[in-house]
């Protein structure tokens, strides 16, 4: 009996310290093992992967575990291109491949799966998995590789369909889909896949509606020449890794190396866009604006319904046409609510001819709110008489040596009084008034510089008077005063670059580190200059200009025109204070890919399509 008692106390303490610990354990929670980061393993497929004969519209692979298609709409790729796309589904550890079209006779097919691929816990991709079959006699094994980026500034553009053609005549990119695809990485990489022997058309294509042709409006990239794909046997080398960053060997093998791998598809979109009306703008009761959604080649006939304005009206411009502002100068027309046009212009038809369409337009004052709060002002006084007339200036209490000054109005002047203005020098103690330069900057009289010839350290005094400008309106400015000091030489640095390889059409371009344009310069022969560049980061960016016309210019299908060349310095440019940067740069030696830095790569690489 006491041996029973000794045995069932042991037995309670026993379970109570197994509890004890599993739930003192429970806290930690189980460790689970080694974290998984092995991807999906392929066991079996129907059909194996390189079947021939095969005219049955689903593929099914089983996998070593569980898996999740990620995104097939976007990461699998089929060729031919399919404009039903295939069912593409896991089911545990299968993947099936339903088509939704009937399969071509003696056809290649190969589906690219990229990344879809993942275990179902730890999201480990099998990376670009392809699986191919022919519904003839023998599979297409060739490949065309390469790179696509961005025509002006060299990014690496990711979500690109890339494809091929048999025939010659650059019109069927037009006309009919790929006849076979692939699809750029997150590195701009692409490759097609499962090629015939033959020489092909090479495209690049943004692809809006996933038709797999060209339309205007989308981008596109054409190849130069005719491309042979072709292949050789020779020795390879795969890298196995003990980590993310540390290498356990490299393991040498004798595979196939498929050509050409760096087919290089310089990505633009034309210049052509749609033309048409965007909307109409009436913010101010003596003016209203026009906006179109792209650039214009001739302005608008405007033929007034309600109102007569024949030289009564001021027109502002911008140079591309698109931005339309009509200031009215007949207080009968601008003191109508409603101003009741004609609008003739031109517009993009479905052909993508412009044709000339005339619109009814009611243009109305858009209505304040008042503030009940807001006092009115009293009758006699100035404000009631006069509206202050405003205008914005860009003087700095630190000024740049290079920078006239610049004054905008909010409207067109009718007079001014160049006298009322006096810009003074600090001498010793005293301001003393020098001579400037007056410059109107458009025809709208809405916009002037002051300019002079600026010392650096030295301290000046822009002063304006009251009334020194009158709108059309017979609104007039408010006096202004401001004083500011010239940056010293010492405050900037300045490059000098010079060509090894001169081109006479070459232009040079300094950037800053979003890959924005700061100064452009024709390339002189001796050597091209930029002076009064604050202390920093810049880099530099060179393109060929064919046509001469100072800017960057877009390729044109139509007539096989590539887009002009683009090249950049491939180093970052850290600028001192009072320093002087020279460099001979041959832009010929670093491969195209290689020569953007890829910091700039970075900060601004964007999706472009």
């Amino acid at each position: 009996m006491i041996y029973k008692t000794i045995v069932k106390r042991v037995s309670i303490i026993f379970c109570a310290g197994i509890l004890v610990y599993a739930c003192a354990n429970k806290a930690q929670g189980p460790t689970g093992g080694p974290k998984d980061i092995t991807p999906p393993r392929v066991l079996r497929s129907t059909p194996e992967n390189g079947s021939i004969n095969f005219s049955k519209k689903q593929i099914q692979v089983d996998f070593d575990e569980i898996i999740s298609i990620d995104k097939p709409a976007e990461n699998v790729i089929i060729s031919p291109p399919q404009i039903t796309p295939p069912d593409v589904k896991s089911y545990g550890k299968r993947l099936s491949v339903d088509f939704n079209e009937d399969l071509l006779d003696s056809t290649t097919y190969s589906i690219n799966f990229g990344n879809a691929i993942v275990d179902l816990n730890e999201k480990n991709a099998l990376k670009n998995y392809v699986f191919a079959f022919s519904t003839g006699n023998e599979i297409d094994t060739l490949k065309i590789g390469g790179t696509v980026i961005d025509a002006e500034n060299l990014n690496p553009l990711p979500g690109i369909f890339v494809g091929i053609y048999k025939e010659k005549d650059d019109s069927v990119f037009s006309k009919k889909p790929f006849l076979r695809i692939g699809k750029t990485d997150e590195n701009g990489r692409f490759s097609i896949d499962n090629v015939k022997k033959g020489a092909y058309k090479v495209f690049a294509l943004g692809d809006a509606n996933h038709d797999y042709f060209f339309q205007p409006g989308e981008g596109l990239a054409l190849y130069d020449s005719l491309v042979v794909p072709t292949s050789r046997i020779e020795e390879m080398h795969d890298t196995v890794w003990k980590d993310s960053i540390t290498v356990d060997s490299i393991r040498y093998f004798m595979g196939t190396h498929f050509l050409p791998d760096d087919v290089t598809l310089r990505y633009f979109k034309e210049s052509k866009k749609r033309q048409y009306f965007l909307k109409a703008e009436r913010k101010d009761q003596h003016a209203f604006s026009l906006y179109f959604n792209t650039t214009a080649t001739e302005l608008p006939e405007i033929k007034p319904l309600n109102f007569e304005w024949k030289g009564k009206y001021i027109l502002q411009k911008n140079n591309t046409l698109d931005s339309l502002t009509y200031w009215i100068t007949d207080p009968k027309v601008w003191e109508t609510d409603t101003l009741q046009m004609t609008m003739t212009y031109l517009k993009t038809d479905s052909l993508f001819h412009l044709n000339p369409v005339t619109d009814t337009l009611n243009v109305s004052m858009r209505k304040i709110r008042i503030n009940p709060k807001a006092k009115s002002a009293k009758k006699g006084s100035p404000d009631a008489e006069t509206k202050v007339f405003k205008f914005t200036n860009n003087v700095a209490p630190t000024f740049e040596l290079y920078n006239p000054i610049v004054l905008r109005f909010e409207t067109p002047l009718s007079e001014l009084d160049i006298s009322k203005i006096k810009l003074s020098q600090l001498v010793d103690t005293t301001y003393k008034s020098i001579p400037f330069k007056w410059h109107q900057l458009d025809s709208t009289k809405m916009s002037y510089s002051i300019d002079y010839k600026w010392i650096p350290e030295m301290s000046y005094e822009i002063s304006i008077d009251s009334a020194a400008f009158k709108s059309i309106y017979d609104d007039i400015s408010n006096s202004f005063i401001s004083k500011f000091k010239i940056r010293s030489l010492e405050e900037y640095s300045s490059v000098k670059l010079i060509l090894a390889n001169h081109n006479p059409k070459s232009v040079l371009q300094i950037l800053d580190t979003k890959d924005n344009v700061l100064q452009s310069k024709p390339a002189l022969e001796k050597g091209t200059r930029f002076e009064y560049l604050k202390p920093g980061d810049y880099y530099v960016r060179m393109f060929i200009d064919e046509n001469g016309n100072g800017k960057w210019d877009v390729g044109d299908l139509a007539t096989r025109r590539q887009p002009e060349e683009v090249y950049y310095y491939p180093k970052k440019l850290s600028l001192m204070a009072n320093w002087e940067f020279e460099e001979t740069w041959d832009y010929l030696q670093v491969p195209l890919l290689q020569q953007k830095p890829i910091e700039l790569i970075k900060a601004t690489s964007t999706k472009k399509q």
